[in-house]
């Protein structure tokens, strides 16, 4: 009996062993059912901001959200997020007064990233700012289609549309104007961008002050889309906020 729990305790000891040297988690299996539903697991506590700060995608869900975002379930979900934005607006009644706003952001809501993100192994390799600035320089960010669509219908209800994001004026205001018309964004108010005196903000601070100033302006702020947490929190950030999923990055 003594020789059977000492062959069970070294087995026991043996396998924890392997796990720890086979694993870089021993709470996180990497074969692949236990690892997809790990980072199924992980885009959601993303998406519900219960994970927060975090730098990097798990390198063992790359393969993941490469799946995710191009083999078409980040398209249907933002379908699905777009059709609850219009069963929202068929429920106001704009007064007329031309004082009705709604904000969106820009990256990775108006128009995509994701082939610049493709490059940098989809979150995996840490934020590159320079490498980024050169990117979006370009111009060559696709629309989303389905907010290209939302964009379209505020338009035409009545609302004045401000774009809101965190991209630096100085360096990057010509590329952005060009490639939201060269996508079809046309007829916004107000094309925000971060100016010299708010580059060291978070962009809760940073879009809380925006949103705060549209307000003093006698600016109704009905909705506020964005992919990032950052975008909607904060004060004055309308009567309804909605989240574009974005597995790829985290913006403080």
């Amino acid at each position: 009996m003594m020789e059977k729990c000492r062959r069970e305790t070294l087995l026991l000891i043996f396998l924890t062993i392997s796990s720890v040297a086979t694993s870089t988690s021993p709470w996180i299996p990497m074969d692949g059912n236990y690892g997809a539903s790990y980072c199924l697991s992980w885009r959601l506590a993303v998406e519900t901001n219960n994970v927060r700060a975090w730098r990097i995608v798990p390198l063992q869900c790359l393969r993941y959200v490469e799946v995710y975002m191009l083999a078409g379930q980040y398209d249907r979900d933002v379908q699905l997020i777009v059709d609850q934005i219009k069963v929202y607006l068929n429920e106001i009644v704009l007064p007329g007064d031309g004082m009705d706003a709604w904000i969106l952001d820009v990256d990775d809501t108006c128009f995509s990233n994701v082939f610049y993100y493709r490059l940098k192994r989809y979150g995996c390799d840490p934020y590159d700012p320079t490498g980024f600035r050169t990117w979006a320089m370009k111009g060559e960010s696709p629309a989303i289609q389905p907010v290209l669509e939302l964009f379209n219908k505020l338009i035409e209800t009545g609302f004045k549309v401000f774009l809101v994001t965190g991209r630096d004026e100085e360096t990057l205001r010509q590329a952005t104007l060009e490639n939201l018309h060269n996508q079809g964004f046309t007829g916004y108010e107000r094309l925000i961008m971060r100016t010299a005196d708010s580059k060291r903000q978070s962009a809760i601070t940073y879009k809380t002050r925006i949103r705060k100033e549209m307000m003093e302006e006698g600016y109704r702020i009905w909705g506020n889309v964005g992919d990032q947490w950052s975008d909607l929190q904060g004060e004055y950030s309308g009567d309804r906020t909605f989240k574009i999923p974005n597995p790829m990055y985290f913006v403080p």
